[in-house]
């Protein structure tokens, strides 16, 4: 089964795959203009450090206001619309994200947006994997 099938059951299921997104300009943009029409797929959340730009680049590709209006994760993860937050530890400590990209394009922040999955999962459950 290649990665669309998989994507499409997931869909069918009411499971698409959660994502966040850290950075919406340049890289992430691109990456959103796929991810809108993508099957299967939920983007949860977007971290940027200007979340009135990140909106901008939003709409710029295709996404509705509507589908921005989530006013936070919690919301957006039970709504399937999509939170746009300046914050982008809370992203990832997000509970239930299984997919998280980094696309601020500068290598330093990627290497200060990284957190190993142990801590991830000490932080979430309280224990250590």
């Amino acid at each position: 089964m290649n990665l669309h099938n998989m994507l499409k059951a997931r869909a069918a299921e009411g499971n698409p795959v959660r994502v966040g997104l850290i950075g919406a300009g340049k890289f992430g943009a691109m990456f959103l203009a796929q991810a809108r029409i993508t099957t299967g797929m939920h983007i949860v959340g977007i971290a940027d450090l200007n979340p009135e730009q990140a909106k901008v680049n939003c709409l710029r590709t295709g996404w509705s206001e509507e589908q921005l209006a989530a006013s936070n994760l919690s919301d957006a993860r039970s709504s399937g619309k999509t939170c746009i937050l300046e914050d982008s530890d809370a992203l990832i400590r997000h509970d239930g994200l299984e997919v998280l990209i980094e696309a601020t394009g500068d290598p330093v922040a990627g290497i200060a947006h990284y957190v190993p999955l142990p801590v991830i999962c000490s932080l979430q459950t309280g224990v250590e994997a």
